[in-house]
């Protein structure tokens, strides 16, 4: 039994986690859950899954969890702290953590350095902090292990060589709800229409960000310091079907991929069982079924977030932090129906050219960065 906490047990990928461990129950403990506001769901989950401690961020809620579930031996706490806390359990092995935005970094780093294994599925941690939590990995010799399915795919695509073997790394995109949409058609596009994503079951942050292709931006800047390779051996390929989660191309000329129908709880469930495989019920590959797999390049021109986010991590120092903190404003405004779909990517523009740029990082120069660019966005819409 792997004893596990999970950050973020209500949304997308918590869910999609509690799917693969009520699958093998014989094989996952939960001990510790977190949530933001939606107590409703976590207290179904504390019925079902028994864990030891659970933390809401919102104080108000875990007060009114508290009092809905008083006669359960659960402990309920809230807030940074009570994050930090399920994410430090003295008897778990494996922090799954899949909570959106920067909120998932103090509790990475704290749970790296109480010596649990990492399964990621926070992108924000890497962006804005990939060095230091790598160095913090490499210290406390803790596994990094790859939740989001491209870096799953690449992760596997390793098995068996080193770094030095390869030639680069092809993160695949699926392109989003307005893959070969013109910069005329984007113009007035919806919340709703950029929320319909063609292959993934995703949260709404995400979402937004594959519909303009920051998603795979940020994936860029994750596959730097996940794999210590350089920015020019990092391409992105867009592959409409999503079958092709993601490559590697080695010295050799020889590339190696990893494939199957789009369901995150297979890069889940391996991030979970590593280094070890286990059986499940999930659709299997029908090659008769998807017969037709294609490749574009990506636009651009007409999605300049990932041009945005390969700018970032070129020149460094607190560009991707900027550029991050930029975009998670940006997209809550977006989806809150306050700006239009340019205007993201216009704005975050403009954050990292009045920025103040740092190389010299620590986590507190960091967080200060951080709340700047949030500050940045806010005024201009106030």
């Amino acid at each position: 039994m792997k004893n596990i906490s999970i950050l973020g047990s209500t949304g997308s990928i918590g869910t999609q986690t509690l799917d693969v461990i009520r699958e093998n129950k014989d094989k996952f403990n939960v001990v510790g859950l977190t949530a933001g506001k939606n107590i409703d769901l976590l207290e179904k989950q504390i019925n079902e899954f028994n864990p030891e401690v659970v933390a809401v961020m919102d104080e108000s809620k875990a007060l009114e969890l508290k009092n809905r579930i008083e006669n359960n031996k659960v402990e309920i706490l809230h807030g940074m702290d009570g994050l930090i806390n399920v994410a430090t359990l003295s008897n778990i092995e494996v922090v799954l953590t899949s909570v959106v935005g920067m909120i998932g970094l103090i509790p990475t780093i704290k749970a790296i350095q109480a010596k649990k294994d990492i399964a990621l599925a926070n992108k924000e941690t890497l962006v804005t902090a990939g060095q230091i939590v790598m160095n913090e990995a490499k210290k406390n010799g803790v596994n990094i292990l790859p939740v989001d399915s491209e870096h799953s795919a690449i992760f596997q695509s390793l098995m068996g060589y080193t770094l030095k073997d390869i030639n680069r790394i092809i993160l695949t995109a699926s392109g989003g709800p307005f893959r070969g949409y013109t910069k005329e058609q984007l113009q007035d596009v919806s919340v709703e229409a950029a929320l319909k994503h063609p292959k993934w079951n995703m949260g709404k942050k995400i979402s937004i960000d594959s519909a303009t292709l920051m998603n795979k931006g940020l994936e860029v800047i994750e596959a730097k310091w996940l794999f210590d390779v350089e920015l020019n051996q990092i391409d992105v390929v867009v592959h409409p079907q999503s079958i092709i989660h993601s490559m590697i191309e080695y010295k050799d000329s020889s590339i190696i991929s990893q494939m199957g129908y789009p369901d995150m709880r297979v890069p889940i469930q391996y991030a979970l069982t590593y280094p070890k495989r286990i059986k499940n019920n999930y659709k299997k590959m029908d090659f008769f079924e998807t017969s037709k797999l294609t490749f574009e390049k990506p636009d651009l021109e007409t999605f300049p977030c990932l041009k945005l986010a390969y700018d970032a991590l070129e020149k460094g120092g607190s560009y991707p932090t900027v550029l991050n903190a930029a975009n998670e404003e940006l997209v809550d405004l977006f989806i809150k129906g306050k700006i239009g779909f340019y205007d993201i990517s216009n704005m975050i523009e403009l954050a990292l050219e009045k920025h103040d740029v740092k190389y010299e990082l620590n986590i507190d120069t960091i967080i200060e960065i951080d709340s700047w660019a949030r500050k940045f966005i806010k005024n201009k819409f106030i």
